[in-house]
């Protein structure tokens, strides 16, 4: 009864009371001094450490804390024709997880269960760990998540969750290539970014080029080519809130060094990302200017494929660009330079576009003596991209017919998926 009372008293009361006078020797002080320990939360503070040898049964002794694995994540794709529904699909797969690791399907089994490819596999390879979101790569990557695989990645990747947009993507035979995934509870799911695909860009590109020649013809027969046609639209519908998920949200620190390069950036391939890479080392903050789509049509006689917004996207979700100017004037003029802090403006000794006869853009910086021409590391275009389409239509066309039907089906079973 007397200890029961104990428990329940504030520990100056104990001190106060009469309970104080019946405890007495050197046991009776032990005991009210273990009382006091315990009401006062000591076994949890400074004092944990001895607890074990008074109390060692109670068990208070805290655990050391241990520092958590990071969650790792796989996500894989063709990652053809790159565009930014695969950046965005990245950002929400890292999102679910600390670290990224992205496999990248091989031609072989792009072959077997889609058509060919347009980009070579060190091409996809040089795009995917361009991207901000990717912190690893698996290049040949199978296109089925087999169970050889799929421990794998368990195992030697130390992969928790495998990640897959809302779409389905079925195997020839029509199963689920991610149904033994989800069958062991390792399968995360994400919203598909709308409005763009690598099947939609094959069918601009090849309705483009068409457009293109015909209107070529028609300029010879004195007939002005229609430049609103249908083929140039883009189904996506931008938002600021997805260019800010894109951004870095930074600005340049006190006395960095500004480098600017500019550019169309359409179909944004492994020679944009190499030609970022060098500007951005020569600096510690690079800014990019995007011409708008009208500015492109003006010189090259035809609308971009990506419109500008889209291709603000592709450029922001490479990660050696620390922010953009979207719809950036042709010409480098004194007041930009001033107004951006620019150091350095660069230019790529690949180019396309330019018409001949026209104002140097550069001759602003030129004079300055901030000028400079650095080394395209890859000789590829957007146009040559666009070529490789063109000159195989027929492999495009069967395999844009294939692929159509299978995104007709989504869209039109489609329901509203929350996400980012």
């Amino acid at each position: 009864m007397m200890m029961g009372m104990l428990a329940y008293e504030s520990h100056q009361g104990l001190w106060n009371s009469g309970y104080y006078s019946q405890l007495f020797g050197i046991g009776g002080v032990m005991i009210t001094i273990a009382i006091l320990m315990l009401s006062t939360g000591y076994f949890g503070g400074i004092g944990a450490p001895f607890a074990p040898y008074f109390w060692p049964h109670l068990g208070q002794v805290p655990k050391k804390r241990e520092r958590k694995r990071p969650v790792r994540v796989y996500m894989d794709g063709c990652f053809d024709l790159m565009h930014y529904g695969h950046g965005n699909a990245l950002r929400q797969a890292k999102l679910l997880g600390d670290q990224l690791v992205v496999g990248v399907v091989s031609d072989e089994e792009i072959v077997a269960n889609k058509g060919p490819p347009v980009l070579s596999m060190e091409e996809r390879l040089t795009l995917v760990s361009g991207l901000k979101w990717v912190d690893e790569v698996i290049p040949n990557a199978p296109y089925e998540i087999t169970e050889e695989f799929m421990n794998t990645l368990f195992n030697k990747y130390s992969i928790d969750y495998i990640i897959h947009g809302d779409d389905p993507c079925l195997l020839p035979d029509g199963t689920d290539a991610y149904a033994l995934a989800k069958k062991v509870g390792r399968y995360k799911q994400i919203k598909r970014t709308e409005g763009v695909s690598s099947t939609d860009i094959v069918g601009r590109i090849l309705l483009t080029f068409k457009q293109k020649d015909a209107g070529a013809v028609d300029e010879k027969a004195g007939v002005k080519p229609n430049d609103e046609l249908k083929s140039q639209l883009s189904h996506f519908l931008p938002t600021s809130r997805r260019i800010m998920q894109f951004s870095n949200g930074q600005a340049p620190s006190p006395g960095a060094r500004v480098v600017y390069i500019d550019g169309t950036f359409d179909l944004f391939h492994a020679g944009h990302v190499e030609i970022l890479r060098s500007a951005r080392q020569l600096g510690d903050f690079l800014l990019v200017g995007i011409h708008d789509d009208q500015s492109i049509r003006d010189r090259r006689g035809y609308r971009p494929i990506m419109h500008l917004h889209e291709r603000t996207l592709s450029v922001l979700a490479c990660r050696y660009v620390d922010e953009v100017i979207i719809g950036a004037p042709w010409e480098v003029s004194k007041d930009m330079i001033t107004t951006f802090n620019i150091s350095l403006v660069v230019h790529g000794t690949v180019t396309e576009g330019n018409s001949a006869g026209e104002v140097d853009p550069y001759a602003v910086p030129k004079s300055m003596g901030i000028f400079k021409t650095i080394t395209s590391p890859k000789s590829i275009t957007s146009v040559s991209v666009a070529t490789r389409i063109v000159d195989n239509h027929e492999a495009y066309k069967k395999r844009n017919l294939k692929k159509k039907a299978s995104e007709d089906r989504y869209y039109a079973q489609k329901q509203f998926v929350s996400g980012d």
